[in-house]
């Protein structure tokens, strides 16, 4: 066959929109490197791709397959959670600053204040309430 028609495809092919995308992956694929199943004439790829079709020397179904690899995106990832952005390292979680119990503070603060404030400071800090 030295020139195929849209018509030698649409045999193998009846859904002229399917063969247009078929051809189209197979002139793709062809472009990318994957071997000629026939010789070329001097026929760009998609007159090769089509005079595969219409020869059947391609397998369809691949070419559907590799069709949908082509279109299928990959999912957006999902928003992550705020308890899970405190798992993830960042240098404030690395270097930042460190939680610091009552009683270390109140043992920084004694150094600056007299038994009488830092026992009222206590009493403050516990509500009151006495050890």
């Amino acid at each position: 066959m030295a020139r195929v028609t849209v018509e030698d495809c649409v045999e193998k092919v009846p859904n002229r929109f399917e063969l247009v995308l078929l051809a189209a992956q197979r002139a793709r694929n062809l472009s990318r490197g994957e071997e000629l199943t026939i010789d070329r004439d001097n026929d760009k790829n998609p007159v090769v791709a089509l005079r595969e079709i219409a020869e059947e020397t391609v397998e369809l179904s691949r070419l559907q397959g590799d069709l949908v690899k082509s279109l299928a995106r990959a999912p957006e990832p999902e928003p992550a959670d705020e308890e899970v952005l405190d798992l993830i390292p960042t240098d404030q979680n690395i270097f930042g600053l460190q939680d610091v119990s009552a009683e270390e503070e109140a043992a920084n603060m004694g150094a600056e204040l007299s038994p009488e404030e830092l026992e009222a400071a206590i009493e403050a800090e516990l509500g009151g309430r006495r050890r």
